[in-house]
């Protein structure tokens, strides 16, 4: 018998019973998250992230100018074509995404998968729909210091698309396009914490990697399925890494240069309110948090 269940041709409408959403920005320490969820023998999962999915019906980050997959919140007409629920159709989303996804094959006579996962950073913009269209929607809630996310946004830019890949806003530099996207995306986060808090549970990169069991336990807390989730594993992430749950902040941070951070601050300054939110304050370039 195969170790896997596909959902093509399984009645996934019959089977699933909660939808969890993992709700964070890019370079975040989500994929780690999605791929430690799919260990558990009780999840629905998908090869990629949701909007990636073929048969994704809605405003796609990956779409348009390749930039705007990492930093689709660094402007408001983007945000407002990420958020027109006009462009959505979530009947034929969840049906293209029951279609693609893959669990643990159950044990004899043991319960059926019930939870299905999805990870999508554009998640962040559009919470109210996903609560609305999707039974039982939960949520995980995660942040990550900004300057570290920064700094994995610049570097994945000018390692797939060259180290002169120009800026789609004239005569603002990448740095503050990333600078912009990461501190609306916390505003989005805390708002979405004040509406939606109640249906998930909010824990930080850093607490995921310093304390695993302990944000594990938050997490069964909250879907009881998932009494079998480890977040103290090696998993393989992105085809770039296959190691134990780590922090990088500090090995990120200390590729920034003064004049990347200086530009990161001008922006970040703009957005103190939710810095403090959520205990990350500003840093000097010699200081790394």
């Amino acid at each position: 018998m195969s170790d896997l269940w596909f959902g093509a041709g399984r009645d996934l409408a019959g089977m699933v019973t909660t939808h969890l959403f993992v709700t964070c920005n890019v370079h975040s320490g989500s994929t780690f998250l999605k791929n430690a969820l799919a260990t558990c023998r009780l999840t629905w999962n998908l090869p990629s992230e949701g909007r990636k999915a073929i048969g994704f019906v809605g405003p796609s980050t990956c779409s348009g100018y390749p930039l705007l997959m990492s930093v689709w919140a660094a402007e408001q007409r983007w945000v407002d074509a990420m958020t027109d629920a006009a462009a959505y159709d979530w009947s034929r989303t969840r049906k293209a995404w029951y279609f693609q996804a893959f669990a643990k094959a159950p044990r004899p006579q043991g319960p059926k998968p019930s939870v299905f996962v999805v990870k999508s950073s554009s998640t962040l913009c559009i919470l109210d729909d996903l609560a609305a269209h999707f039974a039982d929607a939960k949520f995980l809630f995660m942040v990550r210091n900004p300057y570290a996310v920064c700094e994995g946004i610049l570097r994945r830019l000018r390692e797939k698309f060259g180290r002169n890949f120009p800026s789609p806003i004239p005569g603002e530099p990448l740095e503050a396009l990333a600078a912009r996207h990461v501190s609306v995306c916390l505003e989005m986060q805390r708002r979405n914490l004040e509406i939606h808090g109640d249906q998930g549970v909010f824990f930080t990169y850093e607490e995921m990697c310093a304390a695993p069991e302990r944000v594990a336990r938050r997490i069964r807390a909250l879907v009881p399925e998932l009494d079998d989730l480890n977040l103290r594993q090696r998993l393989r992430v992105k085809r770039r890494y296959n190691e134990m749950l780590t922090d990088m902040n500090a090995r990120q941070i200390v590729r920034l240069s003064s004049a990347q951070v200086a530009v990161l601050n001008g922006v970040f300054r703009e957005y103190r309110d939710a810095f403090d939110a959520f205990g990350y304050p500003l840093m000097e370039r010699s200081s790394v948090t």
